[in-house]
């Protein structure tokens, strides 16, 4: 075994939904033990538990914050060569560069090459974890499972399903994309730290057989996660109801398809109606908020205080979304929910943008039992912050190390404004330090 000495924070409860003082979780000198399988032992604060561990091999990371790996629920890792593309809407955007763009994954070799630098590029970012759109192409979908694979991380991953509304190269059928989605399911999903979301494109590119094979996957597999896009754009809205005209909205596309649980995790959901809110909420489904791509592709301002209310509480995650997101920090993509969230006259703390990031986006994708908090039984996947990364973070905090709740808060309030990858010290996976 070993253990991590240092200031930890993580969460025990959602702040969206009681006092953010019976949320957090804030240990200013404490440690974590891991076993040999990478799991956590045992955590609290040193001086409870040196007597016990005290001969272990132990890293100690002075004046930094330990935090459990950052989370990106909704993000596409062919499309990170395309970033910063002209920021058109979402439908002329996905024609002109998108789709070009993921027609090159047809290439294995070429989809391995850039699964590599994703991954890499993720962890250099903090983020341990990412529910992730492959291409059409299944050998782009094996590229990303045997890098991830190779790197021992946790991922949830898919194919991409799509039958119509886009070129014919990146079409499959509703009855090969159920054939070719069954056979990775059947080869990667449970594998090590692997898991399979079902992954429609949306309901734009798929007919409503293909989302009928989607919802049959979902049924014959109880345990795959179910992985769209919903109401991102005005455009996108008005024409899924010409293409569903027999549905009672865009969500409802899906319900009728039953691919609306309490495994499916939606992206964007810009504009959602109270009712679609409230479906969401009974189904216990969750919702990606891209506030980096939502602001660059300009399809509005997410109604946080609507997913996140007390009547109808929806569960929400952080997603970067690259290629239309900017950038695949999760520091820089909190740094964009506070401003969409001020634009909405709602204030998102530091201590609710860091939930959504860690435990709250665990529970939006399911596997709060594996990752997102320090407990006891949980993989050890961390991420270490320093406060004083940058010149403008040193003069922020001339402290780096807190010794109350609220003192921590605003430091960590200026690392989810100013913080970047730089903000990055380590990054580690299974109990090793993996940031490259």
């Amino acid at each position: 075994m070993k253990a991590i000495r240092g200031a930890f924070l993580d969460f025990v409860d959602d702040p969206f939904l009681v006092a953010e003082a019976k949320s957090v979780r804030y240990v200013a000198d404490g440690l974590l033990v891991i076993d040999e399988q990478g799991k956590i032992h045992d955590f609290g604060p040193y001086e409870a538990l040196s007597s016990t561990y005290g001969e272990l091999p132990t890293e100690w990371h002075r004046d930094r914050l330990i935090m459990p790996g950052f989370i990106d629920t909704h993000v596409h890792f062919p499309q990170i060569a395309m970033m910063a593309a002209y920021g058109e809407q979402l439908l002329e955007w996905l024609s002109r560069y998108t789709f070009p763009t993921e027609l090159k994954f047809k290439d294995k070799d070429y989809a391995r090459e850039i699964a590599d630098v994703f991954l890499d590029e993720l962890l250099r970012h903090g983020t341990t974890t990412a529910l992730v759109f492959a291409t059409v192409f299944p050998q782009s979908a094996e590229a990303f499972f045997e890098a991830a694979q190779a790197r021992r991380l946790r991922m949830i991953a898919g194919k991409v399903m799509m039958d119509r509304n886009a070129p014919e190269a990146l079409c499959d059928t509703a009855d090969a994309s159920y054939t070719e989605t069954k056979a990775l399911i059947e080869k990667w999903h449970g594998q090590d730290r692997l898991l399979y979301a079902v992954t429609p494109r949306f309901a734009v590119t798929s007919t409503a057989a293909q989302l009928q094979a989607a919802g049959k996957l979902l049924a014959e597999y109880p345990d795959v996660r179910l992985h769209t896009h919903l109401s991102e754009n005005v455009s996108e809205v008005a024409l899924v109801k010409q293409l569903f005209p027999e549905s009672d909205g865009y969500l409802d596309a899906y319900d009728q398809a039953g691919l609306v649980t309490d495994r499916s995790v939606f992206a964007h959901g810009v504009q959602l109606t109270d009712e679609e809110f409230t479906r969401l909420s009974e189904a216990k489904a969750a919702i990606a908020f891209c506030p980096t791509s939502n602001l660059f592709l300009g399809s509005g301002l997410f109604r946080i205080e609507q997913a996140k209310s007390s009547q109808h509480p929806v569960k929400v995650g952080l997603g970067t979304d690259v290629g239309a997101g900017t950038s695949l920090s999760i520091l820089q993509t909190m740094n964009e929910a506070y401003k969409v969230a001020q634009l909405r006259q709602q204030a998102l703390s530091a201590f609710k943008g860091l939930f959504l990031a860690t435990l709250g986006g665990a529970r939006a994708l399911g596997l709060e039992a594996a990752i997102g908090s320090f407990d006891s039984g949980k993989e050890a996947d961390f991420v270490v912050l320093n406060p004083q990364a940058t010149t403008v973070l040193r003069l922020r905090n001339p402290q780096p190390t807190a010794k109350t709740i609220e003192a921590v808060a605003e430091i960590a309030f200026s690392l989810m404004l100013l913080g970047c990858d730089r903000a990055i010290s380590a990054t580690y996976i299974l109990g090793e330090n993996r940031k490259n």
